[in-house]
């Protein structure tokens, strides 16, 4: 059975930008090769260095010429294919003896890289992999700080041993560019960039990401200093037309900011719309009721403001008084803000403030938690009310609640008790009694979709008053709402 051989990419220079999957294959190898100079070092095996292992066998792979020094019949070209078949031959030897073979090459094996020339020779021969590497235009355009190309741009990458009138034609007519292969090219490339009229806009990048490297306008760069390991970038031009915002200090003192009243549904994360979550991610503030904001996961960069539960009317103006300002506010509710939250504070409170825009993002509200426990308590005509009295005289509350038992209709009820208000619970009971049957379904949702959530199915007749407190919600049936064997309550969309 054959050895594999894997061509695996190095990236620029800095160790650190090897892939994962090139360090393992590293480690792994029986055989190393790599390709070095007349001078033998290879840049190749001293990023590969610190993913070697002891033991390992090493192929230098030695180029024995220079266009100057070839004496070779077939020129050059010629020297470099017969290189290049010993080269693959060495190899094939420690194939055909069943070894693993990692041939390095910096950034990226198939571009303009050495090991493609043993792949065509080996790769129909041996089961062959290659592994990609960060190419050095990548890393110019990285260590730079400036895009190789935005939307519709063009790229074209160019090796400056063209010629310089091919090369001019090129860079004039493309929008980024990078040319490779400088070295002995240097003012060739430089000519062919002024021809082009793009010299001013060109960058000098050399040893990408390596510690002796050199970033500098093109213009400035003396070609005597030039290796061959440097390329010349024009990066995207839509990079000279982007004015950067001001900081947020001075941005804000700007721009008009926004109240965002957020719902955040009945729980947790998987109750919340992905609009709620994308207005939260993009608030520079929240405000709330504490157990609200603590709900939305803690972001560094965002101000949290936490207030009592009694404070609505301060809150609202806090959060329009901190959007005046430039902030972009999200004001959070448990539920949907809309019903019995603060949707209605907020708008209440920005007649005040007509600078300042209002939104309102819906969530999942705490009645369609709790019936969808059960099944479909609230599938015909229903109404949602709230027992608290602290805004509103309890002849009120007393009023619709005897209106709506006569209507026959569901009856969603929130706030049905608290520490102070305890009473209120067994009135509406009784009021409930005067017009609805003792068996009427009722359900008692507590903290749904949290972690001591529980959900019980009752009748009106046994409720108990002493079983409900200011986290759960009501549900009661109405005289067509039915309980299966199964304890699911559903109310039929026909009425009889």
């Amino acid at each position: 059975m054959t050895g594999r051989l894997y061509g695996v990419g190095l990236g620029p220079g800095d160790p650190e930008l090897v892939t994962v999957k090139t360090a393992r294959l590293i480690g792994e190898a029986d055989v190393i090769a790599y390709h070095a100079a007349r001078h033998g070092r290879s840049i190749a095996r001293s990023i590969a260095l610190p993913y070697m292992k002891e033991g390992q066998i090493e192929e230098l792979l030695l180029y024995p010429l220079t266009t100057e020094t070839t004496d070779h019949p077939g020129g050059y070209q010629g020297a470099l294919d017969d290189f290049y078949a010993d080269c693959a031959e060495r190899l094939a030897a420690h194939l055909d003896a069943g070894r693993t073979v990692v041939v390095l090459a910096e950034g990226d094996p198939l571009f303009y890289g050495s090991y493609m020339h043993l792949h065509k020779r080996l790769a129909h021969r041996y089961p062959t992999e290659v592994v990609p590497g960060v190419t050095s235009v990548s890393a110019a355009s990285a260590v730079l700080g400036r895009p190789l190309v935005e939307r519709d741009e063009v790229l074209t990458v160019l090796p400056g041993t063209l010629p310089a009138g091919v090369l001019a034609d090129r860079l004039r007519g493309t929008d980024s560019a990078a040319v490779l292969k400088l070295g002995r090219t240097f003012e060739k490339v430089r000519d062919a960039l002024a021809e082009a009229g793009r010299l001013d806009d060109a960058w000098y990048v050399e040893r990408a990401t390596m510690g002796a490297e050199r970033v500098a306008p093109l213009k400035d760069v003396d070609a005597e200093s030039v290796p061959y390991f440097s390329l010349a970038l024009l990066a995207s031009p839509a990079e000279r037309t982007f004015v950067p915002e001001p900081p947020p200090a001075e941005r804000r003192a700007e721009t008009r900011g926004e109240v965002v009243v957020v719902g955040l549904g009945p729980a947790g994360r998987p109750w919340l719309t992905p609009e709620a979550q994308e207005a939260l991610t993009a608030a520079t503030d929240l405000v709330g009721y504490g157990p609200y904001v603590d709900r939305v996961a803690p972001n560094p960069r965002q101000r949290r403001h936490r207030t009592d539960n009694r404070v609505e009317a301060e809150r609202a103006r806090h959060a329009l008084e901190l959007a005046r300002e430039g902030a972009r506010v999200a004001v959070v509710s448990s539920g949907d803000p809309g019903v019995f939250a603060m949707a209605s504070a907020v708008l209440e409170a920005a007649a005040d403030f007509p600078d300042v825009p209002v939104r309102v993002v819906p969530g999942l509200t705490a009645a369609q938690a709790v019936a969808s426990r059960v099944g479909a308590p609230l599938g015909h005509d229903y109404c949602v009310l709230s027992l608290s009295d602290l805004l509103k005289p309890w002849e009120v509350v007393a009023d619709r609640l005897s209106a709506a038992a006569r209507a026959d209709l569901v009856l969603a009820i929130y706030n049905p008790a608290s520490r102070s208000r305890t009473w209120q619970v067994a009135a509406a009971r009784d009021l409930l009694l005067e017009h609805r049957d003792a068996a009427t379904p009722v359900v008692i949702g507590r903290d749904v979709g949290g972690e001591r959530e529980s959900v019980t199915v009752t009748t009106l007749g046994e409720l108990d008053p002493a079983r409900v407190d200011m986290r759960c919600l009501l549900i009661v049936g109405s005289s067509t709402t039915r309980v299966t064997e199964r304890g699911v309550v559903y109310t039929p969309r026909r009425y009889p």
